[in-house]
């Protein structure tokens, strides 16, 4: 197993699971693999709702393969109310890291007020997936356009 060290003050858990997950986990995932159900602390956009034994969970999803996040989905948090709190935490976590807060969009949470409907959704790389079926290692070599 590779070690790393970091000395991160004020690092938010999320950020070290992330850190552990993208480098230690994920290229693990070599067949089809499905990840769901996060810790809610990784929640993003996610609503948090209990799982099967009772947790708090993320209610979002990741479709990996060949080492490679193909997919990210999850079950939309609708309630402003939520939204704006998350949105404040983060903002403080942003700061006590030497941060400059980001100021949320207001067009989002009046979106969100005037009643957002219950939504999921999913995103999914079509180039990563080309990648795999290709079994190419560097995205440049299936992206269809020149960047510049």
């Amino acid at each position: 197993m590779q070690h790393f060290d970091a000395a991160w003050p004020n690092t938010p858990k999320s950020t070290w699971l992330d850190l552990i997950f993208s480098q230690h986990i994920e290229p693990t995932f070599l067949k089809p693999t499905l990840v769901f159900d996060f810790p809610a602390c990784q929640c993003a956009l996610a609503k948090i709702a209990n799982n099967s034994a009772g947790q708090k969970v993320a209610k979002r999803f990741e479709l990996y393969w060949q080492g490679l996040e193909l997919a990210n989905g999850y079950w939309e948090l609708t309630c402003p109310q939520e939204q704006c709190a998350r949105f404040e935490q983060d903002n403080a976590t942003r700061i006590k890291q030497g941060l400059q807060p980001i100021t949320p969009d207001p067009h989002f949470i009046a979106a969100m007020e005037h009643g957002l409907p219950e939504c999921a959704g999913v995103a999914l790389g079509v180039d990563r997936l080309l990648m795999c079926l290709l079994q190419e290692k560097d995205i440049a070599a299936v992206i269809p356009f020149e960047q510049g």
